[in-house]
């Protein structure tokens, strides 16, 4: 079995990648990329697992595909170091998702926390497509496709990824040794585990229109960061403020380094310095809001550049997918023979079956 260290990761095309995306695991992506430290890395776009919570609306899914493709470009993800591919151009991972789906019961993907929440949030209760119920089964085939050893996610998918290793750890054991156990790897400041909405609801989300996008030009994340959600209590700037739950803060936890307080707001040495002004009053939210600005600025006009840059050639961002796609198709071509080998259903491939039973029924011709 491969001892090669590999991440796979990937994100549903629902719409334009925003900052969430960015703290939670697409900077954690590039970096992982550039350290070059694994061996492979596989990053995909998620639209079949899209589709199962939008399939009246495909067209919505077909047109963001392109979109986070750009993102992913625009934020520094290298085709030339990591395989960029959509995933339902990848027939081998149905396949597998049929044969985990034995290894899973239903009450099983009732208790996964993950689900559960997913389900409420779209209101599936009384309904629920089974293609969205058994994700966590397709999501398995996805990681074990292609021997993803590590798999870089908000904590809010450990759920996900502790089934997946739940089914790896049954097939193994029925069928032998021939699927990989990921690990999970959560982002190591704790402000991306996951990143509140603008309007200080607990995620961040293209359907509750909170979010700052990658692609969002300068005046719109100005507006979007002056209107932010901040301490309802903290009316006037002399009032004690509250930075746990504030919006203003978690993002600066997220995005602020060292160097931001000498470029746009020298009067404070550290984050910690401002934290306690705003909890003592005498801090105003827009001086806050204002440095918060500057420092989104900075970080997204490089990423709003180069995504302008690749939109002048979209047919190249598609031969890129298709190369890409060709080369996931090869990986998980060759696990989806492993595990037809393992399970005994490789019949023309296994030359010692047909020569026992050629063997067995001459014997009994015989006789």
């Amino acid at each position: 079995m491969s001892k090669e260290k590999i991440i796979l990761t990937g994100d549903r095309p629902t719409g334009r990648l925003h900052i969430g995306h960015y703290v939670g695991s697409l900077r954690r992506r590039v970096e992982l990329q550039n350290a070059g430290d694994y061996q492979k890395m596989f990053v995909f776009i998620a639209d079949a697992q899209a589709l199962t919570d939008n399939m009246d609306t495909p067209e919505k899914v077909r047109q963001n595909v392109v979109e986070v493709a750009l993102d992913y470009l625009a934020c520094g993800l290298d085709p030339a170091r990591c395989t960029l591919f959509i995933q339902s151009q990848i027939p081998e991972l149905c396949e597998l998702t049929f044969y985990y789906m034995d290894l899973v019961t239903v009450s099983r993907l009732q208790r996964n926390p993950t689900v559960k929440t997913e389900i409420q949030m779209r209101n599936f209760e009384a309904s629920i497509p089974v293609g969205f119920f058994t994700y966590p089964i397709s999501q398995a085939a996805d990681i074990t496709a292609f021997r993803a050893t590590t798999v870089p996610v908000g904590e809010d998918q450990e759920p996900m990824l502790e089934q997946a290793r739940e089914i790896v750890r049954r097939f193994n054991h029925i069928y032998g040794e021939t699927l990989v156990e990921p690990e999970i790897l959560l982002p190591d400041n704790a402000a991306c585990l996951r990143l509140p909405g603008t309007d200080g609801k607990a995620k961040m989300s293209k359907s509750l229109g909170n979010c700052i996008y990658l692609s969002d030009d300068a005046d719109t994340v100005a507006q979007k960061i002056k209107t932010m959600y901040t301490d309802p209590n903290h009316l006037r700037v002399q009032d004690p403020g509250q930075v746990e739950g504030n919006p203003v803060f978690t993002y600066l936890d997220a995005f602020c380094r060292p160097e931001h307080f000498g470029r746009y707001l020298p009067d404070y040495p550290d984050l910690a310095e401002l934290k306690a002004h705003y909890r003592r009053g005498g801090l105003g939210d827009v001086k806050v809001k204002k440095f918060l600005t500057a420092i989104m600025q900075e970080t997204l006009e490089p990423i709003r550049t180069r995504r302008r840059e690749f939109e002048q050639d979209i047919p190249a961002i598609y031969a890129m997918l298709k190369q890409g796609c060709e080369q996931a198709r090869e990986a998980a071509a060759q696990t989806l023979d492993d595990v037809r080998r393992a399970m005994k259903i490789n019949y023309f491939d296994d030359e010692e079956l047909i020569a026992e039973q050629t063997k067995r029924f001459a014997t009994q011709a015989r006789g």
